[in-house]
């Protein structure tokens, strides 16, 4: 398998059906547990030799998992606070085997979590990957009190396969969720761990794949966004013998009356990152004629735009508003043979006019989507909550449906290329929630298509080292808040600029090896 694949709870069961189909199948939860007891040793109780432990079982096969991890902490000499409170002739044949094999160790189980004592580290093994949208209600109850009290706590917690109440597929929360410190994950990654909710319930997540041989495992359709796979798709150091023309030209077309600001962020972003030339035509009545503070960026008219020769692509959005004259520049850019980028308003003329959606759905030349979960759910004709509770469909949903590539934006932004392979983004924080980082991200996609990169390599290029520019300014700032989009072009440009050209500034950023 590959350390980057991410794979949904269907294919994670055909993995485990499997090994089972085996003639001498192995032990998976004898491996999971005692991975997590060994984990729970290495990271929260090193030097520790009876260290206070509390372990959260639940009525399924995680349940399981806790008992073999808390067999193998007692033996180690640590004091074992077991909470359970399911029906042990209920639970599954194998997590009944680690229940008994507990007892027969002297572990003994309570059904509420004691007040009194303060525990060195708690594990949750509650709920394992069975939580998602069709089968699960919200967490109620003893699990729920349970779940509360644990996060109140002043201790770290090791969840087991994904924190109890977070959907594996979806990062949704069903209710209530542990807030983990450490997430240990079975078998391969999932998409909820670092999508939606994923990013603020996990913490550090580490894989164990159990030693289930690769064969198990099927060809994967996701994958991370890592900095190792972004490694493969940098553009080449630009030769000495070049000129503006090397680098591509760029179009943008936005800026109604009131967000004349999104299309010069736009444009700046493309300019930072490469673009040879970038052109901006504003729709409002009182446009500017040149940015005083990026001067080098060519203001036109909006119609204008289309005579330029040799234009790399075209950007159709930011702050464009949903005029008659925005639909009228709209159905120009889709008639272009160039490769198109949609954001902002242009998606939501979409939504509106199912002329252009069908005119965009049958384009022969390449077309980029980057809709946030509201844009996403005005295309598909739902809510933003049923986006966000199924990104991953969804982004794949909007690839085959427009005939296009996405980027369906958000924590763990999902990328979804024409060949339906599907990338989470892994970098970016709290700090680009904020106006205009979204029309910054256009603009530097739009840039290194510009400089030769196929789209969906400027695409998963662009998402992940727009999240880096924001991770290396949440390091100066010391926190996300006061974050502006402004800030992000010349940061990414910096980071680009030492991976390329190994200027080495110090290690300061999430690009940095």
């Amino acid at each position: 398998m590959q350390s980057n694949a991410v794979y949904l709870t269907e294919q994670i069961r055909g993995i485990e059906r499997a090994v089972f189909a085996l003639s001498n199948p192995p032990d998976l939860m004898a491996r999971a547990g005692y991975a997590a007891a060994r984990i729970t040793r290495e990271h929260f109780l090193k030097n520790v030799t009876n260290a206070q432990i509390l372990v959260l079982v639940g009525p399924g096969n995680n349940g399981g998992d806790a008992f073999v991890a808390a067999r193998h902490l007692k033996d180690w000499g640590h004091t074992m606070t077991v909470v359970f409170a399911a029906d042990a002739e209920r639970i599954p044949h194998d997590a009944k085997n680690a229940l008994q094999a507990w007892q027969a160790i002297g572990g003994e189980m309570i059904t509420s979590i004691p007040n009194e004592t303060v525990y060195d580290v708690i594990i949750d093994g509650l709920f394992g990957i069975g939580l998602d949208q069709s089968q699960s209600r919200p967490i109620e109850g003893t699990y729920r009190q349970w779940i509360a009290a644990v996060n109140q706590m002043r201790c770290p917690i090791l969840s087991l396969d994904i924190p109890s109440g977070l959907g594996s597929d979806d990062g949704s929360i069903y209710g209530i969720a542990i807030q983990a410190t450490i997430t240990v994950t079975f078998i391969g990654l999932k998409p909820g761990l670092f999508t939606n909710f994923g990013r603020d319930c996990c913490g550090q997540v580490i894989l164990e794949t159990l030693h289930i041989h690769a064969d198990h495992f099927p060809a994967p359709r996701s994958w991370l966004l890592t900095e190792f796979l972004i490694q493969s798709l940098l553009p080449p150091p630009r030769a000495a013998n070049s000129h503006k023309g090397s680098y591509g030209s760029v179009a943008i077309i936005g800026g109604s009356d009131g967000m004349i600001g999104a299309p010069l962020l736009a444009g700046r972003a493309a300019l930072h990152l490469g673009a040879g030339r970038v052109y901006v035509g504003m729709i409002a009545q009182a446009a500017p004629v040149v940015d005083f503070s990026q001067p080098e960026l060519m203001l036109r008219a909006p119609a204008d735009l289309f005579t330029i020769e040799s234009l790399s692509c075209i950007v159709a959005g930011p702050g464009m508003g949903t005029s008659e004259l925005a639909l009228r520049l709209l159905e120009r850019a889709i008639d272009m043979p160039i490769p198109l980028i949609l954001d902002a308003d242009a998606l939501n003329l979409m939504a509106q006019q199912l002329v252009i959606a069908r005119k965009i759905s049958q384009r022969k030349a390449p077309t980029l989507l980057t809709p946030h979960p509201a844009e996403a759910a005005r295309l598909l004709n739902c809510t933003p909550a049923e986006i966000q509770n199924n990104r991953m469909q969804a982004a794949l949903q909007l690839t085959q449906q427009f005939n296009c590539q996405i980027v369906l934006k958000g924590a763990g932004s999902i990328c979804c290329l024409s060949d339906d392979q599907r990338y989470i983004n892994t970098t970016g924080n709290a700090g680009l929630s904020t106006a205009g980082t979204g029309d910054v991200l256009t603009g530097m996609i739009a840039a290194f298509f510009a400089q030769g990169l196929e789209l969906g390599h400027a695409l998963l290029l662009g998402v992940y080292l727009h999240g880096a520019a924001a991770d290396d300014l949440l390091q100066e700032n010391h926190g996300p808040v006061g974050m502006t989009a402004s800030e992000l072009p010349t940061r990414a440009c910096k980071l680009l600029n030492r991976k390329i050209y190994r200027f080495n500034l110090g290690n300061m950023n999430s690009l940095d090896s």
